[in-house]
């Protein structure tokens, strides 16, 4: 049995992996709705099973199947409109699904492509345009939980895609790599924007380590853990979190010497908007100073940001404030998170700077 396969089971018969999950999901730690994360990981275990089975034999004939979607178990690596090209983190393999979750191939990622260039023709879909803002979602979550950032930034005029990768399953740098992967394949579109949350920075920074591209203009941070976690650095020892929040969990922690100290500082304009009381002590007193449960204000504080911004949440319910949401949508268009006053940057230090050499996904 693959090992990850393996991990997610033991993960699933642990009741005391479980149980950390209740008790960090008051502080915003565990994700998503605990019984719903654990329904969806069983579900999709189930479903990417079937996958397995149902992709054995070459069909002829195209073969469409309802999917939940990809949230736990596979990582985007192409969007066209509404269209997206996933990748099994457990086999490797590719499926084809459209907006609705429906899968319409399965096997490689040259099928899968051929699949949709033969949609295109049939459908006559016209070629990608006009300015693009993707969403990333942290460890445990899913592109739904970024589902309050989708209307507000159509409605602004931009193109938005929500994009899913395997967050308890793989590192940083892979999840950076299916980034990049998606980033490459909005042919057509002038513009690329992110609006993060959590880990989701982290993946957009790591991409930036080996990738440039030209057409990237912002970027928003809410309550990414851009020095480090101080709940990664309490729990990394304990077989339990390791189970959970598998390789990027451990990825999390502080350590000068980690991947996050590796990481970059994007090139372009981003803003920081951190979750927190505003009090010299936050939400959990685990975490030293303000917080928000999960995140230490002072970790998300990234040296060279436009503009920074503090919202009263913790830390699960900071994209779906409408605080958060309204200054999101106004720095990408115009740069500054609020409607009036001076923005306050984050200044850089006074040091020699280099784009540091990361390790290959």
């Amino acid at each position: 049995m693959d090992r990850r396969l393996l991990r997610v089971r033991r993960l699933l018969q642990s009741g005391v992996a479980i149980g950390i999950v209740f008790v960090l999901a008051p502080c915003g730690f565990a994700g998503d709705d605990v019984p719903e994360t654990i329904e969806r990981v069983v579900n999709e275990a189930v479903d990417q099973a079937n996958t397995r089975l149902q992709d054995g034999a070459d069909v002829a004939r195209r073969i469409t199947m309802k999917t939940l979607g990809g949230r736990q178990f596979w990582g985007d690596v192409l969007f066209f409109h509404d269209w997206r090209i996933q990748e099994n983190t457990f086999t490797g393999h590719y499926r084809l699904l459209d907006g609705a979750d429906v899968r319409y191939a399965a096997g490689s990622l040259e099928k899968c492509k051929r699949t949709l260039g033969e949609i295109r023709k049939e459908r006559k879909l016209e070629p990608m345009s006009g300015k693009a803002v993707i969403l990333l979602h942290g460890i445990i979550r899913s592109s739904k939980s970024m589902a309050a950032m989708r209307k507000p930034f159509e409605e602004a005029g931009y193109r938005v895609f929500s994009f899913d990768y395997a967050s308890t399953q793989t590192s940083i740098l892979t999840a950076a790599d299916h980034l990049h992967q998606v980033v490459a394949s909005l042919e057509g579109v002038e513009e690329v924007n992110f609006v993060v949350h959590s880990m989701g920075g982290l993946v957009v920074r790591a991409m930036l380590a080996k990738h440039k591209d030209k057409r990237i203009k912002r970027l928003v941070m809410l309550g990414v853990p851009n020095n480090g976690a101080a709940l990664a650095d309490l729990l990394k020892k304990y077989r339990a979190y390791s189970l959970l929040f598998g390789p990027a969990g451990q990825e999390l922690v502080s350590d000068p010497k980690g991947l996050i100290a590796q990481l970059p500082t994007p090139d372009f304009e981003f803003a920081v908007i951190a979750g927190g009381k505003g009090t010299l002590h936050g939400y959990n007193p685990l975490v030293p100073g303000d917080d928000d449960g999960t995140v230490g204000v002072a970790s998300t504080r990234l040296p060279g940001a436009a503009d920074f911004m503090l919202v009263h949440s913790i830390h699960s319910f900071l994209m779906y404030r409408a605080e958060s949401v309204d200054a999101a949508v106004r720095f990408i268009k115009t740069g500054r998170l609020r409607e009036e006053g001076e923005p306050r940057p984050i200044l850089r230090k006074k040091t020699s700077e280099h784009v540091p050499s990361l390790p290959p996904a």
